[in-house]
């Protein structure tokens, strides 16, 4: 209810206007916390000598967003031309084999990376799953795939095949646990959608083509095993009206992000002030909070960007691959949070949706998430950090269906009835509004520390309140607000005749 509610113009410029000077004061407050302390013995290993012409330094503490666009940009551009040259080629020679031509040029750039004895190891996991999904068993695919996850994940196993792999290169230890890991992930789809398959099984080589396609094969995002096999055997290689138009305008859009986020490391140092702890806590609020919200924001940008450069290849090679997340700032419920959107559809497929259902009834939504949370935990890499978060953000996905099934009883159920769709709207914005910031606590766990969690946590809700409190959750509140009003005219663009019915089975538009 709500959702088709809208509310008067004048309140919508309102929430804008606040929501703008908040952003621009809390950013002011960081832009003053990273010039004052820029010569900071703390930041002497993540702030470092940036674009000459700006003559300031810059925020290098990320090392994925370094590797991708600085450190390690020419190799990963060099492979990824190589493949988008050699798929265009045989794709206009051999269209009927082209997802072989993948699989080979994936493997033989598999190869000379990491060397033969990790392309060995990667062949031993699929051959082990491969074998374990002839069975259609889904218990005994997941029972094979999550040990042999383990086996990457967890002492003495990982370590053992860790050595295994010859040389010594920066990214090694990246490749490696990235590429076995995305590699059993796929496999595990691969196995469950035969389990599914009524006539026969799946080919080998079935899975190796769809394992060894270079852009996904690091650093992914997953693709489940059905859909692409669908779409790289597909022989009708044809592109929408305007498709290579809309290809390049992302690819350009994805340049200017990544310019921009370069930029702004050199005034906002969001990501090296939370790991110190003793300038943190002489912090305003405000800064805090703008830190905490920067830093998933960031981490939505940097997942885009990622998957945008990967998904970018991908669509030339006519595929559909998963979309980027959902940005932080558009989630004020649990149930659409995440930050790799290939993951997110596996757990769905596989788990979340397989064991939950419809996700109405309180235990089987429980033993859903629990078991999601459980496999996310082990994909992560079990420790302290990753068992505190999968907690919280388990308990908020079940806290929301219970809060929903508690309103949803007589009384509140008929108060909201008899109350207009507006004021509806308002009453649960002051809900989302706090639900937004748990997520934001939860989340923010995995990405900067325990400690800088814990302080944000105590500097808005207990040191920081009545006035701290409120004022954050009433700018959340304004935000709230103006995501819902998008959503409200996205879903009248999707169904331009909405209806509802009234009493006595009439109808109006709404």
């Amino acid at each position: 209810m709500g959702i088709k509610a809208a509310l008067p113009r004048y309140e919508l410029y309102l929430y804008t206007a606040v929501l703008g000077v908040a952003l621009i004061w809390a950013g002011s407050w960081i832009f003053e916390a990273s010039s004052e302390n820029v010569n900071r013995k703390a930041f002497k290993e993540s702030v470092k000598p940036g674009w000459h012409y700006f003559g300031r330094k810059m925020d290098v503490a990320d090392f994925e967003w370094m590797m991708w666009f600085t450190t390690f940009r020419n190799h990963i551009l060099f492979a990824l031309t190589g493949h988008v040259i050699f798929a265009k080629i045989f794709s206009l020679l051999v269209p009927k084999h082209r997802s072989l031509i993948f699989g080979l040029y994936g493997g033989l750039a598999v190869l000379i990376t990491m060397g033969w004895t990790f392309l060995a190891l990667v062949l031993s996991h699929c051959i082990i799953l491969y074998s374990v999904a002839l069975v259609k068993s889904r218990w005994m695919c997941f029972a094979a795939g999550l040990a042999t996850l383990a086996s990457i994940k967890l002492e003495p196993y990982n370590s053992w095949q860790e050595s295994l792999v010859t040389g010594s290169f920066d990214l090694q230890d990246i490749l490696f646990y990235g590429g076995c890991g995305f590699s059993i992930i796929r496999c595990m789809s691969f196995a469950l959608e035969n389990c599914d398959k009524k006539d026969g099984n799946f080919t080998f080589s079935d899975l190796l083509k769809y394992n060894f396609y270079l852009p996904f094969f690091f650093f992914g995002p997953i693709m489940t095993f059905d859909r692409y096999h669908v779409q790289a055997n597909n022989t009708q290689l044809t592109r929408k009206e305007r498709e290579m138009w809309n290809i390049t305008t992302k690819a350009l859009l994805h340049l200017g992000v990544i310019l921009i986020v370069d930029v702004f490391f050199h005034y906002l140092y969001i990501l090296t002030i939370p790991s110190d702890m003793k300038l943190v806590t002489k912090l305003s609020d405000w800064c805090l909070a703008g830190l905490a919200y920067s830093n998933l924001v960031y981490d939505w940008v940097k997942a885009a960007m990622m998957f945008g450069v990967i998904n970018t290849v991908a669509t030339l090679d006519h595929l559909d691959p998963p979309q980027p997340p959902k940005c932080i700032t558009m989630l004020y419920v649990f149930a659409e949070t995440h930050f790799d959107r290939g993951i997110n559809d596996w757990l769905c497929r596989y788990v979340y949706d397989y064991i939950g259902g419809d996700h109405d009834k309180i235990f089987k939504e429980l033993l859903a998430t629990f078991c999601t949370f459980a496999i996310t935990t082990l994909w992560l890499g079990p420790c302290e950090l990753v068992y505190i978060w999968s907690f919280f953000n388990c308990f908020g996905l079940n806290f929301e269906l219970w809060v929903a099934k508690f309103f949803s009883l007589p009384p509140f159920s008929t108060i909201e009835g008899a109350m207009g769709e507006a004021m509806s709207r308002r009453i649960r914005g002051v809900f989302n509004a706090a639900n937004f910031w748990a997520i934001v606590l939860y989340n923010i766990l995995s990405l900067n520390n325990l400690e800088f969690a814990k302080l944000v946590g105590r500097r808005l809700i207990v040191k920081g309140f009545p006035m701290s409190t409120l004022s954050v959750l009433l700018v959340t509140y304004c935000g709230v607000q103006l995501i819902k009003e998008r959503e409200r005219r996205q879903a009248l663009l999707d169904d331009p005749e909405p209806v509802k019915a009234v009493d006595g089975g009439k109808e109006k538009a709404e």
